[in-house]
């Protein structure tokens, strides 16, 4: 599963931070599938997030909505836009979970 190997990822920490802030948010589940980890907010689809070489990536299944203050979002997909993170930056973090949320209710 992919959640193992992201436990072996030298970009463990940074997963598992990332991943506890989500888990604090009220409503937000979390599903260990195959090829990756997934959230959903009240059962409908949040993100996903993998540990990469860079660091981790953070998919946003409805990125295309989101508003981008910070200029960092990045994919070309119809719906979907990722957040790469190489450190934890929590305060951009908060901000792009909070839109996330903000479509997904």
């Amino acid at each position: 599963m992919q959640f193992e190997k992201d436990m072996e990822s030298p970009h463990k920490k940074l997963f598992l931070a990332v991943r506890e802030l989500l888990l604090e948010i009220e409503g937000v589940q979390e599903t260990k599938k195959e090829k990756i980890t997934t959230y959903s907010y009240n059962g409908s689809g949040l993100c996903h997030m993998r540990t990469m070489p860079h660091g981790i990536d953070l998919g946003f299944l409805k990125g295309f909505q989101l508003g981008d203050k910070y200029g960092l979002l990045h994919g070309d997909s119809k719906r979907m836009r990722i957040l790469s993170m190489s450190e934890m930056t929590k305060k951009e973090l908060k901000y792009y979970l909070d839109e996330a949320i903000s479509k997904n209710s």
